[in-house]
């Protein structure tokens, strides 16, 4: 069996950015650049707080407000199977044009894995904001120093080593180890892995030393990782992250393989075009904006906009190559 280890690389740096204004612009009564601040926008996250999409979504909201773009949004949790339960609720509020979920890879995976009626091709694409590398991290107590001591350890007691994902089966979190076994000759399908609702329910797992190692965005715990209570063995860019400077890339640790996540907005189908423009125009200004810049050094995100109808294009390519790929491990 091939497994497809750059499949889900972005395709950022072949798609040309959209221009996100319209001939549809806000009007006084919406709100934005001419109107103020936009008003009554809710922001899901369809998994658990704490995670990367959470942490993504907050801080997309709070910068939109301090620069005055929006005010008083709301962002609410919606969790459930790998997030198709906030997928399903996207599609279902069909013409809410103040509705917007914060999605990416994940989603894309678990809408097979998982059954799900719906699929992100029926919902309107909005954005892709961020690409962001993988981590394999342990808790501060662990035995694995480097990548060479936790594949020795892996490859001799399968059963025991468990690897633990802030995804369900088909997520990056899960598709990173899936493909980091391959790499390293570990049939993946013998893999334990155990599947948490976002990172924040990952998280005390790790600290608790639930799990031997936990594979997730290199940004999603970097409070803990500063404190010295998890370390990270390696991350999955071709680069290393400025955020955890010392950390090898795979390449360095001797393993061919790189991997790369993103995350970005979708809306629900049939919004008419001043809704869709209205979220355009608000996310460029945000991603324009010095906030969101110094936030993306801050979390160790790569910048990766691109909208509307290029991101649609990306989004239908990463869930056919999504498709085919847990095809092939017979995930769906």
């Amino acid at each position: 069996m091939k497994f497809h280890r750059r499949a889900f690389l972005s395709a950022a740096a072949a798609v040309p950015v959209a221009a996100a204004a319209s001939a549809c612009g806000l009007t006084a009564e919406e709100g934005g650049s001419d109107g103020g601040p936009l008003t009554g926008l809710r922001i899901m996250v369809p998994n658990s707080p704490g995670g990367g999409y959470d942490t993504t979504a907050r801080s997309i909201a709070r910068i939109m407000e301090d620069e005055s773009i929006a005010k008083a949004i709301e962002v609410f949790n919606l969790e459930g199977a790998g997030g198709t339960v906030g997928l399903q609720r996207t599609v279902s509020e069909s013409g809410n044009g103040d509705l917007a979920m914060q999605m990416g890879l994940g989603v894309v995976g678990a809408s097979y894995t998982q059954n799900s009626e719906a699929k992100l091709t029926g919902t309107t694409p909005l954005a892709k904001l961020v690409e962001e590398s993988g981590a394999i991290v342990v808790p501060a107590a662990s035995p694995f120093q480097t990548m060479d001591d936790l594949v020795a350890a892996w490859s001799g007691d399968l059963k025991n080593v468990t690897v633990g994902g802030g995804s369900s089966p088909g997520g990056p979190d899960h598709l990173l180890p899936m493909q980091l076994a391959m790499a390293v000759g570990i049939d993946p399908t013998q893999v334990n892995y155990v599947s948490y609702d976002g990172g924040g329910e990952l998280l005390p797992a790790l600290l608790g030393e639930k799990i031997a190692f936990g594979a997730s965005g290199v940004g999603e715990f970097i409070d803990q990782i500063d404190a010295g209570q998890l370390r990270v063995l390696a991350v999955s860019g071709a680069e290393r992250v400025d955020v955890v400077p010392d950390a090898p890339t795979f390449g360095e640790s001797g393993i061919d393989l790189e991997f790369t996540n993103w995350r970005g907005w979708v809306a629900p189908p049939e919004i008419d075009d001043a809704a869709r423009s209205k979220w355009l125009d608000a996310l460029t200004a945000m991603h324009d904006s010095q906030a969101w810049k110094d936030e993306l050094a801050k979390q160790g995100w790569t910048d990766a906009f691109v909208t509307g109808d290029d991101f649609s294009a990306f989004l239908t390519e990463q869930d056919q190559t999504v498709a085919a790929t847990l095809q092939e491990l017979g995930l769906a």
